[in-house]
């Protein structure tokens, strides 16, 4: 009984780390924002990262304008926000906050704007975004699945 017992433990403890972004999937597909014709698409590469992109249409051409990705470093998610006309072209990274439980908040104190970026899941067809800078001051908005 011993041995049975050993062997679960260790299947569900190799299992347990085979896919760790599972808590973050409910990013993946396509979310429009509420009244606008911007877009957030987000895929997953493997069991350690999601990849993104956000872009707006207009007269029926898309945009991309900015490439985002997800993945686990050193134990820790990271969010990377590349955005063509920002920060002279360079990613940006913001960490999770392990700390929150309502949201998932992937936070950089060094950066202008935003310091923050959040998600919280309101159900699998809703997300709302919040942005936020100095002393918690920005703005959000809901997005829709597609």
């Amino acid at each position: 009984m011993k041995i049975f017992i050993s062997i679960l433990a260790l299947f569900l403890f190799i299992n347990c780390g085979d896919n760790e972004t599972s808590e973050l999937d409910f990013l993946i597909g396509t979310w429009k924002r509420e009244n606008k014709e911007q877009f957030e698409v987000w895929e997953k590469k493997n069991d350690i990262e999601l990849n993104g992109y956000s872009y707006r249409t207009k007269d029926n051409q898309k945009t991309i304008t900015e490439t985002l990705v997800i993945k686990k470093i050193n134990d820790q998610f990271v969010y990377e926000a590349t955005v063509p006309d920002q920060n002279e072209g360079r990613t940006v990274q913001f960490i999770l906050n392990t700390e929150t439980d309502s949201l998932f908040s992937f936070e950089n104190d060094k950066h202008d704007f935003p310091k923050k970026i959040q998600y919280k899941k309101i159900n699998d067809n809703q997300l709302k975004v919040i942005v936020l800078g100095d002393d918690n001051a920005g703005f959000s908005y809901i997005q829709i699945k597609q």
